[in-house]
């Protein structure tokens, strides 16, 4: 976990260095006797006091000053001053998007599933003021809200909503997580579900069920399709019936056919023979074939 605020101390390298050059300009002094000891003690009393009101904030800071314990304003970013002894700065605030892990485990949803949910929240400061008066830890309150507000989401929906729904569980989430923390100053930008686990003896069955459910749906297409072939061939079948010469014909287009490809042997019933006169074209066939091997060689 991150630190919410930052408190640098009193000294920062540029105040380091100012107060070397105080000291050292000062006992400069003191050998050149141009200042006496009471005004060197003094004058490294001043150093002393001056170096620690030197801080400096980082671009993505806000430095909160308070002066006697009371707010005084924000500083930075940058180089600042501020007056030694009377001002202070408690901390720096970041206000760059920060991100909290948090989690619920073994909450029950709407059909009392135990499930365990691992989410984020990406969040910013937007108002350093309200940040440091408003809260004391504002990041811990984040994550103990959001868990709350997570297991209040989980116990709301059922096991499949939660699965099949993210995304608008998640911007439910984000919408209670903002109406909590915009008094402070804070905004929840985005809230993303990474996982969400169940008891493995019901992913099984669910599994199961869904196996169960592909099948089902194969057999009900085969179904469909057997249906709609038997339909094809009845209507077909009233084309041949009030037609024999269609029939005669398709009967010739079949057996040709099965005769194109070579080393293929059709069986035709004697019924067939005779009644659509299929010998003879299979002779022609036969025949016209065995012409065609002859030209080749």
């Amino acid at each position: 976990m991150t630190t919410q605020v930052i408190n640098r101390g009193w000294f920062n390298p540029v105040s380091y260095f100012v107060l070397s050059i105080l000291i050292v300009g000062s006992i400069v002094l003191y050998i050149l006797q141009v200042v006496s000891v009471p005004v060197l003690a003094l004058l490294l009393l001043l150093s002393g006091l001056t170096a620690p009101a030197i801080r400096i904030a980082n671009q993505w800071e806000r430095a909160v000053v308070l002066r006697m314990g009371k707010y005084k304003g924000l500083k930075g970013p940058g180089l600042f001053m501020i007056i030694p002894i009377i001002d202070s700065v408690p901390a720096y605030i970041d206000q760059r998007v920060r991100v909290s892990a948090f989690k619920a485990e073994q909450t029950l949803t709407k059909d009392t599933v135990p499930v365990n949910v691992d989410a984020v929240v990406y969040w910013t400061v937007w108002d350093v003021e309200k940040a440091a008066l408003e809260v004391q830890e504002y990041q811990k309150a984040i994550e103990h809200i959001a868990q709350t507000g997570l297991r209040d989401t989980i116990g709301k929906h059922e096991l499949s909503t939660l699965l099949q729904e993210r995304d608008k569980i998640a911007e439910d989430l984000q919408h209670v997580l903002d109406r909590n923390t915009n008094p402070w100053g804070i905004t929840c930008q985005t809230v993303g579900i990474n996982d969400i686990a169940i008891p493995q003896n019901l992913a099984d069955a669910m599994s199961k069920e869904a196996q169960a459910e592909r099948e089902r749906r194969a057999r009900v297409i085969l179904g469909t399709a057997e249906t709609e072939i038997a339909e094809k061939f009845e209507q077909a079948s009233r084309k041949y019936t009030d037609n024999p010469v269609a029939l005669h014909l398709r009967g010739m287009n079949m057996l040709f056919e099965g005769l194109k490809e070579k080393g293929s042997m059709v069986i035709v019933p004697s019924s067939a023979l005779d009644s659509m006169n299929l010998g003879a074209m299979g002779g022609l066939v036969s025949l016209a074939k065995s012409n065609e091997t002859k030209i080749n060689e």
